[in-house]
């Protein structure tokens, strides 16, 4: 159900966030019954460009025209009111609240007259419908960032909008998981409503997009059907205005000193866990969203008390490394939560620098922040995170630019153990070759437990890869395992190789 005219006119748009220029000059349509996927580098401008359409943000110039007709938002309520809605890459959930309360949340329509379980039912049916499993009763608190996802995914589909954007929706769910929610999208543009697809993986865009729009320096700099579009290279190249090559040479690599051993490890939900990392080595762990990988890695990391088992770090028992850890020379984690747990919203890139760094721009009781100033424009440099601007508060920047921060920090402290939650996630294709090539040149001196759920990166990286599912660990192997690899997705799913 498609028509010549678009749904949604996105007529010269334009916003700056003091001397910089997210969007320029900006013009793009949008057709109810097709599916638009949106592409560009991190800070390219594509979620400043949504979010001005979804009600977040007001441009500075430039109009918004629903079949013709203007329109001008001042929340993200009058954009909902428009039937336009959006699931963000970092969440809007009320963590006290469960899946179900957050759902019905500022959605009165029917619901003063429906009791808990009434509400629960809906939500149930809406999940089984779309394929997108939760339990209606849970609180959000307890979800994993993967479950989370489904619950905003889930808020946007119960409100019937004609417009709907997803942001990187993709990054945490498996790739069974993202066919699921690919077919949903296909469905819902069937019945005529108009898809806004925001993502890195250049796979999904060409196999899911009826229209691709390209966005590089908050410009548009392709606007095209997707049929007209031969390689991803093309689409690449595109995005960064170079040829790049998702690809790195892993070579073999001796492994030492073990870094991380984990030992009959039965704290709920994990069962009889049992793990090590050496020195030289990327030990992969893969699995569903829920299945055990976030209380492993808070566990790992000083979040969680090992109360069975046995967690040995650096050679040091789990209570002895977490009293006297020092700065350098450690645990650096890499956390999948950028702005909740990585860094603060707030703060400077500087004072964000400082969280884990500290300690070695000090002198007696005095701190150094020019020195921390200076190493840190040296990292800002290294690794072009956007803006370069030690001052900027951590909300001014993109996704993946934050991500780049919290790398640079964390590489800053050279680290023995890394432990890399989602390392990739919300970064562009050329990001994610430069956080790929840092990791393998980190693994020279570090062990690095890699936690993903992108099984492309964990296959690029790995030297071993260990299958999670249902808390417990399914099956180890060596990466170059072949008749493994073939079944990691069953195993994922709890089913045997």
């Amino acid at each position: 159900m498609t028509t010549d005219s678009p749904l949604i006119r996105l007529e010269g748009l334009s916003k700056t966030f003091g001397p910089i220029y997210a969007n320029r000059d900006i013009t793009l349509d949008i057709h109810a019954g097709k599916i638009k996927s949106l592409l560009g580098e991190n800070g390219a401008g594509k979620s400043t460009l949504m979010g001005m359409l979804a009600g977040r943000l007001r441009p500075d110039s430039g109009r918004i025209l629903i079949k013709g007709r203007p329109c001008h938002f001042s929340s993200a309520r009058d954009a909902i009111s428009e039937g336009i809605g959006m699931v963000y890459q970092h969440f809007m959930l009320v963590e006290a609240m469960t899946v179900t309360e957050n759902i019905f949340l500022g959605h009165a329509e029917g619901s003063v007259l429906l009791n808990s379980e009434d509400m629960e039912r809906q939500v149930a049916d809406l999940a089984r419908d779309v394929r997108l499993d939760i339990d209606p009763s849970a609180r959000v608190s307890t979800l994993s960032m993967g479950e989370k996802q489904r619950v905003e995914i889930l808020k946007l589909l119960f409100r019937r909008n004609r417009v709907l954007i997803f942001d990187e929706p993709t990054a945490v769910l498996t790739p069974q998981e993202a066919n699921q929610l690919f077919e949903a999208f296909q469905h819902m543009a069937q019945q005529g409503k108009a898809i806004v697809f925001i993502s890195h993986k250049l796979d999904e865009v060409m196999a899911l997009s009826d229209e691709i729009a390209v966005l590089r320096k908050g410009e548009v700099v392709a606007d095209m059907k997707a049929d007209a579009v031969q390689t991803k290279g093309d689409l690449a190249r595109l995005m960064v205005g170079r040829e790049v090559i998702l690809q790195v040479d892993r070579q073999p690599q001796e492994t030492r000193q073990t870094v991380l051993r984990v030992s009959a490890l039965n704290d709920a939900p994990l069962k009889d866990i049992n793990l090590t990392v050496r020195q030289g080595e990327i030990l992969g762990l893969v699995g569903v969203a829920g299945n055990g990988q976030k209380p492993l890695v808070e566990t790992i990391c000083g979040l969680r008390t090992p109360t069975t088992g046995r967690v040995r770090l650096m050679g040091k028992e789990w209570s002895h490394f977490y009293r006297q850890r020092h700065w350098d020379g450690n645990l650096s984690y890499i956390p999948e939560d950028r702005q909740g747990l990585a860094t603060c919203r707030y703060l400077t890139l500087t004072e964000n620098f400082l969280l884990t760094t500290r300690q070695g721009f000090c002198s007696g009781p005095w701190l150094q922040r020019g020195n921390a100033e200076k190493r840190l424009h040296e990292l800002i440099q290294n690794f072009d995170i956007q803006p370069p601007d030690s001052r900027a508060q951590a909300r001014q920047l993109s996704g993946g630019n934050l991500q780049k921060l919290v790398l640079a920090r964390e590489f800053f402290r050279r680290p023995r153990l890394i432990v890399a939650e989602q390392p990739t996630q919300g970064l562009d294709i050329a990001a994610t070759e430069d956080v790929w090539r840092v990791l393998l040149k980190a693994r020279e001196r570090a062990g690095i437990l890699l936690v993903t759920g992108d099984l492309a990166e964990a296959l690029s990286l790995s030297d071993r890869l260990v299958v999670m599912f249902n808390g417990r660990i399914v099956d180890s192997f060596e990466a170059d395992n072949r008749s493994k690899i073939e079944h990691i997705g069953l195993m994922m799913a709890g089913g045997s190789a």
